[in-house]
């Protein structure tokens, strides 16, 4: 399969691409942990190929005593073989272990480095980016950088080496012979590079098709996907776009099989071509006199080791810039920088009561040429926005007092959610100061600022786990009589404790087998379990039932005692004990005070206040 690999490479992927000064030598730094596996693997592999050759000197020397009847000669030749066939073995199983390592290695070295800093990238990142595009990432093109060290290196040194030591025994056994077995070398080479080229087409396309079927099973495989499909009744239309695409896959899959067997046929034919010249002036020369038959036989036996190291060499530049872009691709990724990250002698978060202040906050999103990477977006050709969003918050500033709670009102796109993310730091401020316990955020540990901040938003994520595993995400080492206590505050435990498996119950892919109500009350339990002095809560009333939201406001009354709160709501009847309102328009603070002062007066927050009534009843 080594020839198919190499001719399925497509050079138009690799067009264009210039990659960085110094990729081969930063390459190099990065495999550096590995230096002497690497030194002892290419060494093994160019022993090897010497070694693979003399068995040919050995079977000349064999055939050559026979008609001298000299069977000591013959046994002891015969030893020999055997003894070059286990070393060889003995080698080959070398290189594979000291492969293994470096390969695997490499393998988690790099998983584990991108992994920690796609975990370090601010959230506009995410918002940006195709996460099958960034798990690409992760695994093809960490897989790829790997194979540029333990593959492609590996097999263009052994190619090298089985071409040269062979080459160097047949120019030493017969020149004449050897030139002739050279002249052939034109019909490897050119069938292959058609037949490339053909095959480069194809596996495109096929590549395109993969992708293109990978990417609608990831949408209609999870839960929301499906859900669309059978409400919609597309499920025949689905099965049958599918179908269509894994047909014509099914169909490329057959035309690149049938190229590979003309294609090898073909090679075959060629080198029973250049193994019959052999034969034929070989067998002359031996009648002759000029050479023996033992001489003859290995040098027949040479040929074949030559053609198709050689039609691998000449796809060695794809390969190698193949892999190379896949190391690039990588870096790339551990490359962009993480715009948000701890100051230099920042701080840890200590005795913290939950003090929160806005002192004259001024936000816009920056360009996405800051913290994105093009080719993980929708369009990777576009271009990335150098500049930033227009203004989002004008001005802001409030304070809120250790234990207060402070209702965050008004209309969609106000800026309230954007508020809330710049107190544990989602994103900085452009202008101005959030300030937490009487610190600047940006002078806090981030590890200590998240601690002391709980949030529960409206679209309450779980992960595909057990009940108790969701909840000791907020805290590890909690006890199941913890679990149990949070969960009774939430008003959730009667609930766990009647499901078949209790809080060993798996709650589905993003918590699809939970309704909004117990998701909600999971995520407060979460909260509760974390224990921070600061609570924001994103609309976490919306959309549910009024016997619900009345479960969840009991259990809300109950995580936010003697915490600070932030909170969000569109629904003004769950804010009216909120010790100071913010109406929030066009990213300014219009209006400010307690539910009764603001109804009194007369301003954008009685509007909504009335027209939400007007509309329930």
């Amino acid at each position: 399969m080594a020839w198919h690999m190499g001719l399925g490479r497509d050079p138009e992927a690799i067009a264009g691409i210039t990659l960085e000064r110094g990729i081969v030598g930063r390459v190099w730094r990065f495999a550096r942990p590995y230096r002497t596996m690497l030194i002892a693997f290419l060494g093994t592999i160019i022993i090897d190929s010497v070694v693979a050759v003399l068995p040919l000197l050995v079977i000349k020397r064999i055939l050559d005593a026979i008609p001298h009847h000299n069977m000591g000669r013959v046994t002891q030749l015969g030893m020999l073989l055997l003894g070059l066939a286990l070393f060889d073995a003995a080698l080959t199983i070398a290189q594979r272990w000291w492969s293994a390592r470096i390969g695997e290695g490499l393998i988690y070295d790099l998983r584990a480095a991108l992994y920690e800093r796609v975990q370090g990238m601010p959230l506009a990142f995410f918002t940006r980016t195709q996460t099958g595009a960034l798990i690409s990432r992760m695994n093809n093109d960490v897989v790829g950088a790997q194979q540029a060290l333990t593959g492609t290196l590996g097999q263009v040194v052994a190619n090298i080496f089985t071409i040269t030591s062979t080459l160097v025994v047949m120019f030493g056994l017969e020149w004449r012979l050897t030139l002739l077995s050279l002249i052939v070398l034109p019909a490897f080479v050119i069938p292959a590079k058609r037949v490339g080229r053909r095959l480069q087409r194809i596996t495109r396309e096929s590549f395109q098709l993969n992708a293109e079927m990978n990417t609608t099973m990831t949408e209609r495989f999870n839960v929301a996907g499906a859900l669309l499909v059978k409400l919609f009744g597309r499920a025949d239309r689905e099965v049958s776009e599918f179908s269509t695409k894994a047909g014509r896959v099914r169909d490329i899959g057959v035309r690149s099989a049938m190229y590979g067997r003309v294609f090898m046929t073909a090679l075959g034919l060629v080198g029973a071509v250049g193994t019959a010249l052999i034969y034929w002036l070989g067998a002359r020369l031996v009648i002759e006199g000029a050479i023996s038959i033992g001489t003859l036989v290995a040098l027949a036996a040479a040929v074949t080791r030559i053609y198709t190291p050689l039609t691998s060499l000449t796809n060695a530049h794809i390969d190698l810039m193949t892999a190379f872009v896949s190391f690039d691709r990588v870096f790339e990724v551990l490359d962009t920088p993480q715009s948000i990250t701890d100051r230099p002698g920042a701080v840890d978060l200590v005795d913290d009561r939950g003090l929160i202040e806005f002192d004259d906050v001024w936000f816009r999103y920056p360009a996405a040429s800051t913290y994105s990477i093009a080719s993980l977006e929708a369009d990777a050709s576009a271009p990335l926005d150098p500049d930033p969003s227009g203004w989002v918050l004008h001005g802001i500033s409030f304070r809120a007092e250790p234990g207060t709670m402070i209702a965050l009102v008004g209309p969609s796109g106000a800026g309230k959610t954007t508020m809330s993310m710049l107190v544990p730091r989602l994103y900085d401020v452009t202008s101005g100061t959030v300030r937490v316990g009487g610190h600047d955020v940006r002078d806090l540990t981030m590890q200590s600022l998240v601690a002391g901040i709980g949030t529960v938003t409206q679209d309450a994520h779980m992960f595909h786990d057990t009940i108790a595993v969701n909840l000791r995400y907020a805290r590890p080492s909690a006890t199941d009589e913890e679990l149990v206590e949070a969960c009774r505050a939430a008003r959730i435990h009667d609930v766990i404790a009647a499901l078949p498996d209790g809080y060993d119950t798996l709650v589905g892919e993003r918590g699809y087998r939970l309704s909004g109500g117990e998701k909600q009350r999971l995520a407060i339990s979460r909260v509760l379990l974390k224990d921070p002095a600061i609570v924001i809560l994103d609309e976490a009333t919306a959309h549910l039932d009024s016997e619900t939201e009345r479960l969840i406001q009991q259990a809300l009354a109950h995580a936010l005692a003697g915490r600070t709160s932030l909170v969000i709501a569109h629904r003004l009847s769950t804010i009216r004990a909120a010790d100071q309102i913010l109406v929030v328009d066009g990213g300014r603070i219009v209006e400010r005070g307690t539910h009764a002062q603001l109804l009194a007066g007369g301003g954008l927050y009685e509007e909504l206040y009335e027209t939400q009534y007007a509309a329930s009843g």
